[in-house]
């Protein structure tokens, strides 16, 4: 029988491997995500287009799930759905190749479905293969090897563009030698950790049952949350306006990294938090979420940055503790399903506040309303979560 170290060593090696993955998987589609709504400026999309494309995308990456998750706990199929989804990401540089605004629109919805193939699955198999790490400590780190790549990627993208003169083609299509390895380190992490998904797939067999009160009242609680939080994309939609006067939309993907930079390391510090506090702590993100507003009204470029750094906050949490929380309230072998069903919850909520935020920001809706609307959207998700906190049983 393995010794406590020696698991808790094949546990941070697993962790690792699936990191890689998904850090070489985010030096693609995060690039893509971080130059997409500067692209769409260019291309003459308007701040709705723009908004009810992130909307639309978020929604069919997370409604997509509702699917994927329970099919991979039924069919035992994680690994199929993970390099299915991977794959999908070629929707980014091929956003490269062309100039018109509804195809782009289309590799972006695509690149959202991909991911909505492969996390339940990812998940489902990181859950499983970090055990006894702690949950928190466990997601947290992967989300942090994972930001590297979404530093990295539109730091890159970032240069490229400046090196081009601001050519999105030829900087899009600079990104597949990284989908090429991607894919390739995807297929050498399977043959290393592959035997995982046996575990997975034995404890959905034994275990099953269903998913209570408390995993339902904590999933609306991230809905409503996520409802109440100002997309990135529109963020960052708001920065290519300041900076297209002067002629530096090349600055805009390093807007995307100032989001990174932030949601590595919080990423990391919060899961440990986590394990400790429980979901009580998630209280601290979802009262964060009203900063990107706020400094959304400022005026000016610096407005943009600190909007983009407190988003950064938010997004660092939202991928750790948000998911870690998912493992403790759903029973083992219904761990796909539960990813499933929660990322519905949460592109349910980033489709209303794309679509929201973006007929706010035509319609030039008082910034006070705004902001308003926002606090009152945070207070109901933390009553909803104290809910939840006592609803549930928490595996700690």
């Amino acid at each position: 029988m393995a010794e406590p170290k020696d698991d808790r060593r094949k546990a941070y090696v697993a962790i690792m491997l699936m990191g890689l993955v998904s850090m070489l998987g985010d030096v693609v589609y995060e690039s893509g995500r971080g130059i997409a709504p500067d692209y769409l400026y260019f291309l003459g999309a308007s701040a709705f287009l723009v908004g009810l494309t992130s909307g639309i995308g978020e929604l069919v990456g997370y409604a997509a799930r509702l699917a994927s998750g329970p099919l991979a706990d039924r069919y035992r199929a994680y690994w199929t759905f993970i390099f299915l989804g991977y794959g999908l990401i070629i929707a980014v540089p091929l956003m490269g190749f062309t100039r018109i605004v509804w195809l782009v629109v289309a590799f972006l919805v695509a690149e959202r479905f991909g991911k909505a193939l492969r996390s339940p699955s990812r998940d489902a198999v990181v859950s499983v293969v970090s055990k006894g790490l702690g949950s928190g400590k466990a997601f947290g780190l992967h989300e942090f090897v994972d930001q590297v790549g979404a530093v990295a990627g539109p730091a890159f993208l970032g240069f490229m563009m400046m090196w081009t003169s601001n050519d999105f083609n030829l900087s899009l299509q600079s990104l597949l030698p990284f989908y090429l390895l991607m894919m390739a380190f995807l297929y050498l992490t399977y043959r290393r950790i592959g035997g995982a998904v046996d575990e997975v797939a034995g404890q959905g067999g034994a275990a099953g049952g269903k998913l209570g009160a408390g995993f339902w009242t904590y999933t609306c609680a991230v809905l409503v949350n996520t409802a109440g939080l100002m997309p990135v994309a529109l963020i960052l939609y708001n920065g290519a306006k300041i900076l297209e006067s002067g002629g530096q939309l090349w600055l805009v993907p390093f807007l995307y990294v100032a989001v990174q930079l932030v949601d590595a390391p919080m990423a990391l510090v919060s899961g440990y938090a986590y394990d400790k506090i429980g979901i009580k702590f998630l209280a601290v993100p979802f009262l964060l979420s009203i900063l990107p507003t706020f400094f959304s009204s400022l005026a000016g470029l610096p407005g943009v940055i600190l909007a983009c750094v407190s988003y950064g906050l938010v997004l660092g949490m939202q991928e750790s503790v948000y998911r870690a929380a998912v493992a403790d309230v759903a029973p083992p072998g219904r761990r796909g399903s539960a990813y499933g069903f929660f990322n519905v919850m949460l592109g349910a909520g980033t489709f209303v506040s794309g679509a929201a935020f973006g007929y706010m920001l035509d319609s030039s809706a008082p910034p006070a309303l705004v902001l308003g609307l926002v606090i009152l959207a945070q207070v109901a998700a933390v009553a909803l979560l104290r809910g939840a906190s006592r609803g549930g049983k928490m595996e700690r």
